[in-house]
């Protein structure tokens, strides 16, 4: 009997540093995908996905820019996701963090791969060109990765103060896992640099990312909803999760709904990325859970999801880290060792 997997994809801000050459180090034989990746940017004047992949050096304002990292990223989570055994697992949802929601929609089935990749170029260059303000990260997270309640009631205490003014505007823009992505105009990223508690990590500003998932971005949702039409979107053929925790089931759905909640909803509203996991989770009970490469950053949020909601009686990271030892639960793609895991080759 086939395993059930539930498959995460990933958002912006995965392909670093360390994954420079992924492409090439992973997915060498999968060149009829990249080729017809390659050839769509070249059609639009832009830099080939394989040329960014190959680079001499990584460089931010090369790589991380929405209009390069977004294709560049789409490319890897589809050729990682095109190599999970299908003999041993068996797919019975997918979801993503962000960006990682239009790469769901092309795992899903509900957009076909040039669609997809369509969607995701003509976004990751809208909030290159015309995106607004900026996200900052903050942790909630305590010393076993559980959400620290007077952590989570000064992330209250910040949002009522930011709320009380009128020279800035500051919203929350993901629940991602312990941590918090607030979304802010220029003022309010300064503000909240300077009012959220600081470590030796935390406020993190996300460089070359706008105030996505809030209303600072309805300028965007207009021009996007044009680009790309309702006409590319399908009934899908796997169950897919939005960042609101729905379940969009396979030929369950009018595909006018879905494309109105990508291109209106996803854009300038919250995105509960810790719900949609325990939705995933709770709902599809899958064996284990498989994050799409690149990148490795999105494993803990994953796990602390799994954690506040006691998903199989998970209490906290030392228990976490147990059980990945004896029968993981959750696949990073974007580790070698545990790539190996659910890959066929």
């Amino acid at each position: 009997m086939k395993e059930k997997l539930l498959v995460i994809c990933p958002g912006r801000g995965t392909y670093n540093a360390a994954e420079l050459g992924y492409l090439k180090r992973h997915h060498a034989a999968r060149g009829d995908l990249v080729a017809r990746l390659n050839a769509f940017r070249a059609a639009q004047g832009q830099m080939t996905i394989s040329d960014l992949d190959n680079a001499e050096k990584f460089s931010p304002s090369l790589h991380m820019p929405g209009d390069n990292a977004s294709l560049l990223i789409y490319a890897c989570a589809l050729a990682d996701f095109a190599a999970i055994d299908r003999d041993r697992f068996d797919i019975v949802a997918v979801t993503g963090n962000s960006m990682g929601w239009y790469l769901a929609l092309s795992c899903a089935g509900i957009l076909d791969f040039d669609s997809g990749a369509r969607l995701v170029n003509n976004m990751g260059r809208l909030m290159h060109e015309k995106g607004q303000g900026g996200q900052v990260v903050w942790s909630m997270a305590d010393a076993d990765w559980r959400i620290d309640p007077a952590k989570s009631a000064e992330v209250d205490a910040v949002m009522a103060e930011a709320a009380a003014r009128n020279d800035i505007a500051v919203h929350i823009s993901i629940h991602l896992g312990a941590m918090i992505v607030f979304a802010a105009d220029d003022a309010g990223m300064k503000w909240l640099m300077e009012r959220l508690p600081k470590d030796d990590r935390f406020p993190m500003k996300l460089n070359h990312h706008a105030a996505f998932h809030s209303p600072l971005l309805n300028h965007i949702v207009p021009e996007a909803r044009a680009l790309n039409p309702r006409s590319d979107f399908g009934t899908g053929a796997i169950p897919a999760i939005d960042g609101t925790g729905y379940i969009w089931s396979p030929k369950a759905f009018n595909p006018a709904a879905i494309h109105d909640y990508t291109l209106f909803t996803q854009i300038n509203a919250t995105y509960d990325f810790s719900r949609t996991v325990q939705v995933a989770a709770k709902e599809f009970c899958p064996d284990c859970i498989a994050v799409l490469g690149p990148g490795t950053t999105l494993g803990a949020p994953v796990a602390q999801a799994l954690i506040d909601c006691g998903w199989r009686g998970l209490s906290g990271k030392a228990d976490f880290q147990a059980r990945q030892s004896d029968n993981p639960l959750l696949i990073s793609m974007g580790m070698d060792d545990q790539r190996a895991y659910v890959t066929a080759n």
